[in-house]
């Protein structure tokens, strides 16, 4: 009897040993893969910036920018200014403050040296937490629901300012509030897009307010999120600034299909990824916009003013026919409203996620 306890005490030792062994491998693994993965993404920093909220900005020389580890932009050519100027709309900005606004936390601490572009270096830790180190950096894949294939009563027909509807595509994980308009070839859009401070429930969710530029099939399409198209060499440009005077950079033509030419569609509006969307209870606690439903309107909900789009004739103009749309009544909405003062409708969207209604 004495043997036979002795050899279970001995099997299982070696067990647990073989375990711990194991465990050991596999951590050094990841870590081997980490460090590999830090090599890949962090380029050799011809000046490196200390923030004051903790993080390093590198300095990196534009020609070695990680943009170009892409293999269909190894022999790309940088363009460094689009080709014509937009005709856009100069704003009255007189009651402004005329003091410049530092738009990133770190830019108070230094600035790059021209020929250069600011990248935030990436951590070890920022690489621990990811569910994947193949898929840092990129936004989950979207997914249709296979309700939008089968069942027409899970697609979403709201009324819009001018009574017109919109087919919202349920997406898996995702939720939406959004205006949005089609029906032309449009190069570019515009919009000034009211920040705010959502609360944000789990590790993995996120909350946007955003631009979109579609084209291609409702189950394969391709988007931008915000920018416009150079019509000569076809490379999406954002502009930022005042009056949109501040060129940042550009997505290069041949990384598109569907987007080579021009969008087929324009959404703005806000987005929550969670897990916990359309699957509760319980609903995500992720906020989108203000926290507060676009039907409470200003000073209380995340709005988008000067919503504009740029269509073949380079005109920059307010869209001819738009429509809302939401995947959550309960959860997030949308609403764009015209006051009786005002000349065009502003757009308001957002809500608070979970709530008694939305479980």
């Amino acid at each position: 009897m004495e043997k036979r306890v002795s050899m279970v005490l001995l099997l299982m030792a070696v067990f647990v040993l073989s375990d711990v062994a194991d465990g050991k491998a596999k951590a050094r693994a990841t870590l081997s893969g980490i460090d590999r993965k830090l090599k890949l993404l962090n380029k050799p920093a011809v000046k490196s910036i200390k923030s004051e909220d903790g993080d390093i900005i590198d300095c990196v020389d534009i020609h070695k920018q990680p943009a170009f580890d892409h293999p269909a932009l190894r022999n790309h050519k940088i363009q460094m200014r689009p080709s014509f100027d937009l005709l856009t709309e100069k704003l009255d900005r007189r009651n402004e403050s005329s003091q410049p606004v530092i738009q990133q936390t770190w830019q108070k601490s230094g600035s790059c040296p021209e020929g250069t572009v600011p990248i935030r270096r990436i951590r070890k830790q920022d690489l621990l937490r990811a569910a994947s180190l193949e898929q840092f950096g990129t936004k989950p894949p979207n997914i249709l629901s296979a309700s939008n294939k089968t069942d027409i009563k899970n697609i979403i027909f709201p009324p819009s300012i001018n009574n017109t509807k919109v087919q919202i595509m349920s997406s898996i994980n995702r939720s939406s509030a959004i205006l949005t308009t089609s029906g032309h070839n449009y190069i570019g859009a515009e919009g000034h897009i009211n920040v705010w401070n959502p609360i944000v429930d789990l590790l993995d969710d996120y909350t946007t307010g955003q631009i979109w530029l579609k084209a291609g099939p409702g189950d394969n399409f391709e988007s931008i999120e915000a920018g416009w198209a150079d019509t000569t060499e076809g490379n999406w440009w954002l502009k930022t600034g005042g009056n949109y005077e501040i060129a940042v950079g550009y997505w290069p033509k041949r990384i598109f299909e569907y987007l080579s030419h021009s969008a087929t569609t324009v959404e703005w509006g806000g987005e929550v990824y969670s897990p916990n969307v359309k699957k509760g209870p319980p609903h995500t606690r992720t906020q989108m916009g203000s926290g507060s439903f676009g039907q409470t309107l200003e000073r209380f909900a995340a709005s988008i003013l000067h919503v504009r789009i740029i269509d073949d004739s380079l005109q920059v103009k307010y869209p001819e026919s738009v429509g809302t749309g939401y995947d959550e009544e309960y959860c997030y909405g949308a609403f764009n409203y015209v006051h009786e003062n005002n000349v065009e409708p502003v757009f308001f969207f957002g809500g608070p996620g979970q709530n008694p209604l939305c479980m």
